[in-house]
């Protein structure tokens, strides 16, 4: 019988394990009205689920999980409800997706291609975004609500 318990738990169990695609380490940055952070991340992706692990002194103290719902340790919210809570109420749903992911944001409105990355200057009665992508950088800012991501190469 034991044997069968042992047999099940490992079928079944691969199912609950993600196979990401890619991991890499960056140093994150975030500023937000309710999140503060500025330590060491892992962003990792499968295609479809990205996940952004944060660490403070090696320990992992948050972990923001994103396919059609938002995760943390708090629970799982809706993008719209996660970007009212955390972001702005007016940023579009995939915006923290797209930002982690290195892809444009808006739907590429104000898109200048640089001859590595892009840059988007984005404004309107909500926000002031200056949102910048390089092959080993990230950086978001909104001036209007004080919002600041940084992600950056380890290496760079």
């Amino acid at each position: 019988m034991k044997y069968l318990y042992l047999i099940f738990f490992l079928l079944f169990s691969g199912c609950s394990v993600k196979n990401f695609s890619s991991k890499e380490s960056k140093i994150v940055v975030i500023k937000s009205p309710k999140l503060k952070f500025n330590d060491i991340g892992y962003i990792k992706d499968d295609g479809s689920y990205v996940r952004l692990e944060l660490y403070s002194a090696g320990v992992a103290i948050e972990s923001i999980d994103i396919k059609h719902l938002v995760c943390t340790k708090q629970g799982c919210i809706t993008k719209s409800k996660f970007n009212k809570e955390y972001l702005h109420p007016s940023y579009p749903n995939d915006i923290l997706r797209n930002i982690l992911l290195k892809k444009p944001i808006f739907g590429g409105e104000n898109l200048k291609k640089l001859s590595s990355g892009f840059i988007q200057n984005i404004k309107s009665k909500d926000y002031n975004i200056k949102y910048k992508v390089t092959p080993k950088e990230v950086f978001f800012k909104d001036r209007k609500n004080k919002i600041i991501l940084k992600i950056k190469d380890i290496d760079g």
